[in-house]
């Protein structure tokens, strides 16, 4: 007769036969880099998290290195938009002198930039437009591999383009690679669905659209075989690595992408599955544990890599739990 109990009976054994785990080495922290001097200011919407000046990140940088957090995803708010998005290209740009700095604070830190245009444009959208407010798709591919470049050159590790445009990943490498960069790599958000949990990021990164809304090039949510046929195109490409975002509602897309290519997956555990969970933890309706919970259900599902701002706290909850452990 089988006795699952036998291997649950205490946590020494569970422990053994533990099947995933979430390590550090798998989290990646997004930070919401803002224009200014001396900016460190809590986003009402998201509890816990903050928009820096570059001034600021210092203290977090350090904090980070404590805790064990050593890759992070770069957004950046810059102080002036116009409808080509030229800061998100600039030379100067919120987000080019923010990887110059960590890298010169920090070297050993993963420096991921996101590749996009609506933080930077005066319409929100995360393309160049028509008259009549169509998204161009490959008039913003030219912008987009122009984004990435200035990254790289900036100091950027890789680049992860967040747009939703047909042929991206090909523009960007093909940009990358005549210049030099041809050892950088891209993770592509190839799955990115037409998410209601992006509302508090939107607020946090002043990016929500002054029109319409994204369905037109972000993923319907209720389409499996289309984030396959996403993914498929995105590394047929070039892309080194793959994002599926949000996380939690759409797991399956992950674990059937696991089955069928060999690339490494990567989850976005977005801005609106943190603020519930974070809410709920303080409020007192959820034990914090749901956090680790949520993660391992990440690895489970077969993600190498975890974008989450939870990244933090369960560095925290790791450290601690190493410090109480008996020598």
């Amino acid at each position: 007769m089988y006795r699952g109990r036998r291997l649950r009976k205490n946590k020494e054994i569970r422990a053994l036969v533990r099947e995933n785990h979430v390590r550090m080495d798998d989290l990646i922290y997004p930070i919401f880099v803002q224009e200014g001097e001396g900016i460190c200011a809590p986003i009402e919407s998201m509890p816990g998290q903050f928009q820096y000046s570059i001034d600021q990140l210092p203290p977090l940088l350090d904090e980070m290195k404590k805790y064990g957090v050593r890759a992070c995803l770069l957004f950046g708010i810059p102080a002036h938009k116009d409808a080509c998005g030229s800061q998100a290209y600039a030379p100067e740009g919120i987000i080019q002198k923010a990887v110059r700095a960590i890298k010169a604070y920090d070297p050993e830190l993963y420096v991921i930039t996101d590749v996009c245009m609506c933080e930077y444009t005066d319409h929100g959208h995360c393309g160049i437009l028509d008259e009549e407010g169509v998204v161009l798709n490959d008039t913003t591919l030219t912008y987009l591999a122009k984004i990435a470049l200035s990254h790289v050159e900036a100091g950027a590790d890789m680049v992860a383009p967040s747009d939703m445009m047909d042929g991206r990943v090909e523009a960007i490498r093909l940009v990358l690679d005549e210049n030099g960069f041809a050892d950088v790599p891209i993770m592509s958000y190839a799955a990115k669905y037409a998410s209601q949990f992006y509302g508090p990021f939107r607020d946090a990164a002043h990016s929500a659209p002054s029109f319409s809304d994204r369905k037109s090039y972000q993923m319907d949510p209720a389409n499996g075989k289309e984030a396959l046929r996403e993914i498929e195109a995105d590394i047929q490409e070039g892309a080194d690595a793959i994002i599926i975002k949000p996380a939690m509602c759409y797991l399956d897309i992950l674990q059937a992408a696991k089955e069928r290519f060999d690339v490494p997956f990567c989850v976005y555990n977005v801005s609106g599955e943190y603020s519930m969970l974070m809410q709920a933890i303080l409020n007192g309706w959820i034990k914090e544990d749901v956090i680790e919970e949520t993660l391992v259900s990440f690895k489970r599902a077969g993600a190498s890599m975890i974008i989450t701002y939870f990244a933090l706290m369960e560095g925290k909850r790791q450290y601690a739990q190493k410090q109480s452990r008996p020598l």
